[in-house]
């Protein structure tokens, strides 16, 4: 469940980047505060995305591993 959302966080990211990058070809730089904002916000989802992806259970079984 948690790998799921973390790839629609990453899907969503990849959208958002998307629109901004063909609105500021169409568009003149007028909204420079608002793609400002969405810039931020889609890479906040993409952290998170990746976040919620990595594999927990290798690193923690890595750690613990005595040799």
């Amino acid at each position: 469940m948690r790998k799921e959302f973390g790839k629609w966080l990453m899907d969503v990211a990849k959208y958002m980047t998307t629109a901004i990058l063909i609105s500021s070809v169409f568009n003149d730089v007028e909204g420079l505060k608002m793609k400002f904002i969405c810039s931020m916000l889609s890479a906040f989802t993409l952290v998170t995305g990746l976040y919620l992806v990595r594999d927990i259970d290798k690193k923690f079984n890595k750690r613990n591993r005595r040799t």
